[in-house]
């Protein structure tokens, strides 16, 4: 993978800092556990998702660039496909096990980068955090790097599953500690049992974020 060059990574920097501006302004986004993100080196950032604007927050959690999977729709426009690209986005073939994606997650790992996966898939509702699917501890175990888990409160009202339009309403976020990934086997292989009890221990703490988080927005 190609790291990004000086003007890909400035125009970034801009991007992000007018993203973080219209969230605070808008949201009034308010952060808690910015400390546990790692300074440097790879990670997997690991958020419950509710909304659409999640991947937003995610953005103003860290000044690093952030890679985090777009909805394959996203570049069948030319222009709007290299303007997701530019800020550290990649399709995904919703509803299947897209391979390509996941290759890309690991690719972008390996480079050094953060990559925001969301466990629990497609966008929930409610308080309660649903079953995780394995992807995201599978990759981080595969690439060897921690996993950071993310409460994010009050995205929901912010902007519904089926909305369109954003509303504007307190926003929490809550960085837990990083989580190590699970140890491979002697012959290099992760072991499937291991990414299972990683996957429920992740699952706990998600909770634990998240209800947090909605406290700290109001929503609980």
């Amino acid at each position: 993978m190609t790291p990004p060059g000086r003007l890909e990574l400035a125009w970034y920097a801009f991007a992000r800092g007018v993203v973080e501006l219209f969230c605070r302004v808008v949201w009034r986004v308010r952060i808690e556990g910015r400390e546990h993100i790692p300074a440097s080196g790879p990670f997997v950032l690991a958020p419950v998702h509710r909304s659409y604007i999640d991947t937003l927050i995610c953005g103003c959690l860290l000044r690093r660039r952030i890679r985090f999977m777009g909805k394959e729709e996203l570049w069948r426009s030319r222009w709007s496909g290299r303007f997701f690209s530019s800020l550290g986005g990649y399709p995904v073939r919703r509803g299947t096990p897209d391979r390509e994606a996941l290759r890309i997650s690991e690719d972008a790992l390996r480079a050094g980068e953060p990559v925001v996966l969301y466990p629990e898939g497609t966008r929930q509702s409610g308080p309660v955090v649903h079953p995780l699917f394995e992807g995201a501890v599978f990759v981080a175990a595969r690439a060897g790097v921690p996993i950071v888990p993310v409460g994010i409160g009050g995205s929901e009202w912010a902007m519904p599953k089926g909305s369109r339009g954003i509303r504007p309403v307190r926003i929490a976020a809550v960085v837990g500690a990083p989580i190590a990934p699970p140890e491979r086997s002697a012959s290099g292989r992760v072991p499937r049992r291991a990414v299972a009890e990683l996957s429920e221990q992740l699952h706990t703490e998600l909770q634990q974020l998240f209800d947090e988080a909605l406290r700290n927005a109001g929503r609980a």
